[in-house]
């Protein structure tokens, strides 16, 4: 079966899997996994276009990426994966992390189940909502000065847990332990308009999609790796999607600028200036690397702080704590070691709206984890499901999967047709609590404006990508 989306010619080419062959400056082909349902239908949206584009970058190898519940974005595709070798000039992109980066999703387990805070739900929310700064600006629950910043920049959540606000099994359950160590936050890297940002908002949601859910475990499909990982079909949980605000944001505007007015100096020519790159061991994608994972901390240390708040929230309300199940990024770009066409390369992975599979046995992942696999965290919609999901043997795409359900309207066209004290009403009636910021937020992130979350986990299983673990339900929602 041959479709077209925009421009580009896509085959089908197995279970879940579609191809785009190469053509023109592409020196890998496109691989979209997807159900007919899941390609890219909004008018406008040039989500596979993109997949072309990013085929075309200096030293990418294996194949240009799509996870199912890919969409436009900036540069790559928001579900684009990408590897470049880095010893054959393979280049780094901010375009391929996005400017959220490590956006990111936290799971914490109470210790009950929905019965025993039924009667306090709405005192539950309540709190979490005062003890929850969030919205496009300013707003903190660890208010730093400078120094504090700097540490925070280099130690990610391991700082924020050695000065009080969380335990060491915290870093235990973070991806990296909490830390990238290769973060350097030194000036010309992290730039004093980053910095100013990332003081007011340590430990605060941001706004669009970002949100902290009360969910409760409603199927588990492996109770032993379910257990291994800490939950039980029944059990209260807090998912907590967030990321490195507008200090992240401006890290990727400042590297962006830099080199797209280094790609002359280096012979590099791409088909969007979106995707503006240098080689990932030049000073250019050095620079930006080591800032990247600067801004990666910072979103992990802001996890952490409202993994503190969480817990405060939940021992004061309903006398419960929270044990952290696992936080994992999905907008990061990372320098791996995979085998290509036989050989062990040093590969510069971009994930863009994709999530880091782990399969069991991996030398990265915690002791108690190793049989399990790399917990994966895929939220949904408001008002629908989130699955935890584990990495696979032999998972394509350098080990990456989806990242959740994937935009179909822009939020300006989800904020025309929804009306959002409406879409309040009704997710109150269905036993949802809802403590939003704006009518029109609520509107903007509707359910109907993106995909079914239970069909990109299916395609995304199917395809081999992952093997989901539990399907969980929302209690109640804080949204930025």
């Amino acid at each position: 079966m041959t479709q077209h989306a925009e421009r580009v010619q896509i085959t089908e080419a197995g279970a879940y899997r579609y191809r785009i062959p190469r053509h023109g400056a592409m020196r890998v082909p496109g691989v979209v996994f997807a159900s007919p349902e899941l390609l890219p239908q909004a008018a406008g949206d040039q989500a596979l276009d993109q997949v072309v584009n990013v085929a075309a970058l200096p030293g990418v190898v294996g194949a240009s990426y799509a996870m199912p519940d890919v969409h436009w974005g900036y540069g790559f595709p928001i579900g684009g994966v990408a590897a470049t070798d880095v010893a054959a000039g393979g280049v780094v992109s901010p375009g391929g992390v996005g400017f959220d980066i490590s956006c990111g999703v936290r799971l914490l387990a109470a210790d009950c189940d929905r019965a025993e805070i039924a009667p306090r739900i709405g005192a539950l929310l309540d709190a979490l909502g005062r003890r929850t700064p969030r919205g496009a600006g300013r707003g903190a629950v660890w208010h730093i000065g400078r120094r504090d910043l700097d540490r925070v920049l280099r130690e990610g959540a391991v700082h924020a847990v050695e000065s009080g606000h969380g335990v060491e099994r915290d870093l235990e359950r973070c991806e990296d332990g909490g830390v990238l160590t290769e973060a350097d936050p030194a000036a010309g890297r992290v730039g004093d308009r980053a910095r100013e940002r990332g003081l007011g908002q340590l430990g605060s949601l941001g706004s669009g999609n970002h949100f902290l859910e009360v969910q409760e475990v409603e199927t588990v499909h492996d109770e032993a790796t379910a257990r291994a990982m800490g939950l039980v079909a029944g059990q209260v949980c807090v998912m907590i999607h967030c990321g490195s605000r507008g200090l992240g944001h401006q890290i990727c505007t400042d590297h962006v600028r830099t080199m797209g007015r280094a790609m002359r100096r280096y012979g590099i020519e791409v088909p969007d200036r979106q995707l503006a790159c240098a080689p990932a061991d030049s000073p250019e994608g050095r620079d930006y690397l080591a800032a990247m994972a600067a801004a990666a901390n910072y979103a992990r240390a802001n996890r952490q702080l409202l993994t503190e708040s969480s817990r405060a929230a939940f021992a004061g309300t309903v006398g419960h704590g929270l044990d952290l199940v696992y936080d994992i990024s999905h907008n990061l770009a990372k320098i791996e070691t995979h085998r290509v066409d036989g050989e062990t390369r040093r590969l510069c992975v971009h994930r863009k709206g994709a999530t880091r599979a782990l399969p069991p046995g991996h030398p990265e992942l915690p002791p108690d984890l190793a049989e399990a696999g790399q917990p994966v965290l895929i939220p949904g919609t408001m008002g629908t499901a989130s699955y935890l999901l584990t990495g696979v043997p032999d998972g394509d795409a350098w080990h990456s999967t989806c990242h959740g359900a994937g935009r179909v309207e822009s939020r300006h066209q989800a904020a025309r047709e929804v009306n959002g004290g409406r879409l309040r009403a009704d997710l109150e009636a269905r036993g949802i609590a809802v403590r939003g910021t704006t009518a029109r937020g609520l509107a903007e992130e509707a359910p109907g404006a993106y995909k079914d979350i239970d069909a990109v986990v299916t395609a995304a299983e199917g395809a081999g990508l992952c093997r989901r673990v539990a399907r969980l339900v929302p209690l109640g929602v804080v949204k930025g």
